[in-house]
């Protein structure tokens, strides 16, 4: 059987609650799960103290008990868990900042690698309001930025979910990705 296919199934047995579904459902996507989660901690948030296998169950927790995943195919299943994935990485990022500004603590230096960990998080929080604001302009653009930067789909595996060409898929990346560079830069401009 085609794993994607019983993945569907899997997905739909979830939804309608049989016994036992969800966990046969965690044990299948459980590996692709830490892959985008290993992937996103790695591209935004390596010095996080949370770890892959904590987002990976934090964000299936999400997952299932949004009865719309579940009805959808293994594409959308896996966009929506990196979806969940970023932003549990952009909450706990806010409320590490958070913690780190209370207090009567006393402040001292930032080691390089917590400088370099500060300036991932603050990318992280930056290209979360990008996306934010793109979808508003043009939604199938933040849907290609979240697939393939965030999922790691390739352009066919785009083009199949958004019902496009794949060369509209390579387009639309050329356009999302000059318009989130104007974005981010206009942002460092206005920081300084």
């Amino acid at each position: 059987m085609d794993p994607s296919q019983n993945l569907t199934q899997l997905l739909v047995a979830a939804r309608t609650g049989e016994n036992g579904q969800r966990e046969d459902l965690f044990a299948a996507v459980y590996a692709e799960l830490c892959q985008i989660a290993s992937g996103q901690r790695r591209r935004h948030a390596s010095n996080s103290t949370l770890h892959t296998t904590a987002l990976v169950h934090e964000s299936y927790l999400r997952l299932v008990d949004q009865a719309a995943v579940l009805e959808g195919d293994r594409l959308r299943f896996f966009a929506t868990a990196a979806r969940a994935m970023r932003h549990i990485l952009v909450d706990h990022y806010r409320s590490r900042q958070a913690v780190k500004r209370g207090g009567d603590r006393q402040q001292s230096p930032l080691e390089p690698d917590e400088l370099q960990a500060n300036a991932r998080g603050e990318m992280l929080l930056d290209l979360d309001e990008g996306l934010k604001q793109l979808k508003v302009e043009d939604e199938r653009l933040a849907q290609v930025v979240e697939l393939r930067f965030f999922v790691g789909l390739k352009d066919l595996e785009i083009a199949e979910l958004l019902n496009v060409s794949d060369r509209t898929v390579r387009s639309d990346w050329v356009r999302a990705k000059s318009w989130l560079a104007d974005f981010l830069s206009a942002g460092e401009s206005s920081d300084g």
